[in-house]
C-alpha cells in the first residue's frame, strides 16, 4: 500500500469513528510547548498525554523508548503546512484527572482492545524547532488498565472515556475539572492535545459559540488526533470539557497534489463540538479543599477592676476627725 493509499485510508476510517473532525478558524493559533508564552497553560500541558499504539514505542535503552512514526508531509499534507516535518504518532488525546484516572473521548477507547494495544505518553513534545528524533523517558509512558466508564451515542452526541492507568502518575498534577454549573457563552477557551497525531500543542484565541447541556460549540484550532483533548477555560485553567468532534481537517490542492488545512473565517462552519466535563461519570469526587487553620488568639487579660470609690463618712465620724484629726 502507498503512503498516500494508507493516508487516504487512514483519514476515511477517522471520520468514520468521530463525525467529522476539526478545522483552522480564522489564525492558526496551535503552538509548541515551548514556543507558549502563558505559564500556565505551559503547567497544564504536562498533564496532558498523546494515545500511541504499543507498536510505535520502540526500546531506546534501558530508560528511554523512541517514539516512531511518519512525518506529516509523508502523509500527504502540503509542505509549506505548519508542523510538515514533525511525526505523527499519536491516535488521540487525554488528560489527567487523579493519580490513577485519565479522561479521554469515547470514541477513541471503545472496547477492551483499544485499552490493551495503546500506551498513555506525556512528554511527547519537541523542545526545538528542528527537532525530528522523539525520545522519551519510559516513567512518562503508562498502559491502560481497564476502562471505567465509556459513552459514544449518536443521539445525545455524549463522548468521552474514563480509563484507569496501570500505575501512579506522581510527578504531574491532576487537571481541575468543572463540576457543576456551565462555561458562559464568548468565554475564552485553550486545547491542548495532538492535532493530526503531532506533538503536542498549545491553541488559545478561542471562544465558546454555543452550550446546551452536553457540549459546548467553539472556533477551536483542531484536527484528528485532538479529539480526548482538555478544553480549558483560558482564564481560571480549569478542564470546561472534552474536543469530540468539528469540521473536515484538510482538502486537497490539486495544483500542488497535496492536502492543506481546511481554512475557515472565526465566525463560519459549525464550530467544533466539547463534551461537558461535568456530564462525565467514573470521575472520582471533588474533594472540599480543607478549612484553613484558624489564627490563635491570644487570650484576653481581664482589665484591672477600678478600686472601690471610699465609702462616705457619717456626720459622727467628721465630727470626730475635726476634733482629733
Amino acid at each position: 500500500m502507498s503512503k498516500s493509499l494508507f493516508f487516504i485510508t487512514t483519514l476515511i476510517l477517522s471520520l468514520n469513528a468521530s463525525a467529522k473532525i476539526k478545522v483552522i478558524y480564522g489564525e492558526d493559533n496551535r503552538r509548541d510547548v515551548y514556543e507558549a508564552s502563558n505559564p500556565m497553560f505551559v503547567k497544564l500541558s504536562k498533564s496532558t498525554a498523546a494515545m500511541i499504539p504499543n507498536s510505535k514505542l520502540i526500546e531506546f535503552n534501558s530508560e528511554q523508548v523512541s517514539i516512531q512514526g511518519e512525518t506529516l508531509e509523508e502523509f500527504g499534507i502540503c509542505s509549506h503546512e505548519k508542523f510538515s516535518s514533525q511525526l505523527t504518532s499519536a491516535n488521540c488525546s487525554g488528560f489527567l484527572v487523579s493519580k490513577t484516572k485519565l479522561v479521554t473521548a469515547g470514541h477513541c477507547i471503545q472496547r477492551d482492545f483499544d485499552c490493551s494495544s495503546n500506551s498513555w505518553v506525556f512528554d511527547y513534545k519537541v523542545d526545538f524547532e528542528t527537532q525530528s528524533e522523539m525520545i522519551v523517558d519510559k516513567s512518562n509512558v503508562y498502559r491502560c488498565k481497564k476502562i471505567i466508564a465509556q459513552e459514544l451515542d449518536s443521539s445525545s452526541k455524549s463522548d468521552y472515556a474514563v480509563i484507569e492507568l496501570e500505575r501512579e502518575v506522581l510527578d504531574r498534577s491532576a487537571l481541575s475539572f468543572r463540576t457543576s454549573g456551565k462555561v458562559k457563552k464568548n468565554d475564552e477557551l485553550v486545547v491542548i492535545g495532538h492535532p493530526s497525531g503531532l506533538p503536542t500543542k498549545i491553541a488559545d484565541g478561542a471562544n465558546v459559540r454555543d452550550v446546551n447541556d452536553v457540549y459546548l460549540t467553539a472556533n477551536l484550532d483542531t484536527y484528528g488526533g485532538n479529539s480526548g483533548s482538555a478544553v480549558f477555560n483560558a482564564s481560571t485553567g480549569i478542564v470546561e470539557g472534552i474536543l469530540v468532534r468539528g469540521e473536515t481537517d484538510y482538502v486537497f490542492n490539486s495544483e500542488l497534489g497535496c492536502r492543506e488545512s481546511n481554512v475557515l473565517a472565526n465566525d463560519a462552519g459549525d464550530g467544533e463540538e466539547v463534551t461537558l466535563i461535568t456530564i462525565v461519570k467514573g470521575l472520582d469526587p471533588v474533594k472540599p479543599p480543607k478549612p484553613e487553620p484558624s489564627e490563635e488568639v491570644e487570650e484576653e487579660v481581664p482589665a484591672p477592676k477600678p478600686p472601690k470609690p471610699d465609702r462616705r463618712l457619717s456626720w459622727l465620724e467628721r465630727l470626730l476627725r475635726s476634733i482629733f484629726g
